[in-house]
């Protein structure tokens, strides 16, 4: 089966996270971007859903990475949210540790992500 949507979650390379802490950013990252695509693309949201629910992990190296990221995926329509760390573990306050991106089309996706490496 072809898959047709995905969603990428972004993660920093020097960030030195334990992995279940990265597996719950993750996870904060790909709870939010469902709720945004469900609302704002219903349609993206059905497909995406149906297919499997495709999802990746990639890295970047720093922090500031994440930005322009962001915005080209705002301008494409596409849901992308940046999560901050509540700090009650292994990171301060505020860290920002995820982004997530998605689900869309892969076509529009890959015009954001598809230079960078898996995790």
């Amino acid at each position: 089966m072809d898959f047709e949507y995905k969603m990428i979650i972004v993660t920093r390379n020097n960030l030195r996270l334990s992995p279940g802490k990265l597996a719950a950013q993750v996870a904060h990252a790909a709870v939010a971007c469902v709720l945004l695509t469900k609302k704002n693309k219903p349609k993206w949201f059905s497909k995406w859903q149906n297919e499997g629910a495709k999802k990746a992990v990639v890295v970047v190296e720093g922090l500031d990475a994440f930005f322009p990221l962001k915005e080209k995926a705002k301008s494409l329509g596409i849901a992308a949210t940046i999560i901050e760390d509540a700090g009650h573990t292994e990171i301060p306050l505020g860290t920002i540790t995820v982004l997530g991106i998605g689900p869309a089309p892969n076509n529009l996706i890959d015009q954001i992500t598809s230079d960078l490496p898996l995790l």
